[in-house]
């Protein structure tokens, strides 16, 4: 029989796949670390381009924020502005009604009183004044329950004057109406 050695063409193939399996390895570790470092450019680029989203959100909320803060402001500035048109307004509307009320204080003044003071609260006007006669009080009260920018008048007090006892200090308190106010409240026309 012949003798064949076989051994050196096994180790030839076992250093063969030996080599083949070293190379595999080396390929699979190149090709994950490839893989590996594609994974992370590619976690680092989404987490960059959520930091410039955040970025320009936060940016865009503080712009946002600064506009309404001008809003606020713009928006207080006007409430004031208009406030200060309606009490122009109200100024205005009033002004002929404030003549109108003095021109009438006049013409219901009988003959022999005199007026020392007039306070208006509100709707109402307190008067203080000098009468000759307690019949020229009774005929200012009348003057004003008559007139139709006065309503119920009210005499506090009547006080004779130390330094002449003929003349008499009064206070009375009116309430001021306008017109048109009396009309709607059912008042005297």
């Amino acid at each position: 029989m012949a003798r064949i050695n076989l051994r050196p063409w096994r180790e030839e193939r076992r250093a063969e796949r030996q080599k083949q399996f070293v190379t595999a390895i080396v390929g699979v570790v190149i090709l994950s670390g490839g893989l590996g470092f594609l994974w992370h450019q590619n976690v680092v680029g989404q987490v960059e381009y959520q930091n410039s989203r955040n970025s320009y959100l936060t940016s865009e909320m503080a712009k946002l924020d600064k506009q309404i803060a001008e809003i606020r402001e713009l928006r207080k500035r006007r409430d004031e502005l208009l406030s200060r048109m309606r009490v122009i307004q109200d100024l205005q509307g009033k002004r002929p009604v404030i003549v109108r009320v003095f021109d009438e204080v006049v013409r219901t003044l009988p003959d022999g009183v005199h007026y020392q003071s007039m306070v208006q609260k509100g709707a109402t006007l307190q008067i203080k004044g000098i009468a000759e006669a307690n019949s020229r009080i009774a005929t200012l009260m009348r003057n004003l329950e008559s007139s139709d920018w006065f309503d119920s008048p009210v005499l506090t007090s009547v006080k004779a004057l130390q330094s002449d006892p003929s003349q008499s200090s009064f206070e009375l308190s009116v309430k001021q109406v306008t017109p048109d106010d009396g009309e709607k409240e059912g008042g005297k026309r």
